[in-house]
C-alpha cells in the first residue's frame, strides 16, 4: 500500500515518456515496476505515442521509478523522459488506463 498522503516525504511525478514507448509493454512493465516499488497513481498511451504517468509516494521510491522510466522494458527505446513535480493528488493503487 501507498505511503499515507500527510506524509510530508509523499512526492507526486507527473511524466511523459518518448519514443518507441507504445506496443511494447510499457504500460503492463510500469505496473509491475510502481506496484513493486508501492507507489500510488496510473499510466496510460497518448494518441501522439507517448505514455504518460503520475507517480506517488516517497521520494526515493518515487526516484527510483523515474530512473526506471528512462530505459523501460527491454523491447522500449526511451528517447526523453519529461518529469513535473506537483502537489500529491492523494491516488489509491497503481492503475493502468486503458
Amino acid at each position: 500500500m501507498a505511503e499515507s498522503a500527510s506524509d510530508p516525504n509523499t512526492i507526486c511525478a507527473h511524466v511523459f515518456v518518448l519514443g518507441r514507448v507504445q506496443g511494447v509493454g510499457y504500460r503492463a512493465s510500469t505496473w509491475d515496476t510502481a506496484t513493486l516499488l508501492k507507489l500510488s497513481g496510473w499510466v496510460r498511451n497518448l494518441r501522439d505515442g507517448r505514455v504518460e504517468a503520475i507517480f506517488e509516494g516517497p521520494r526515493d521510491r518515487v526516484e527510483e521509478m523515474l530512473r526506471w522510466c528512462h530505459q523501460g522494458p527491454p523491447t522500449a527505446l526511451v528517447d526523453q523522459v519529461l518529469v513535473e513535480y506537483k502537489p500529491p493528488e492523494h491516488h489509491k493503487g497503481f492503475q493502468v488506463i486503458h
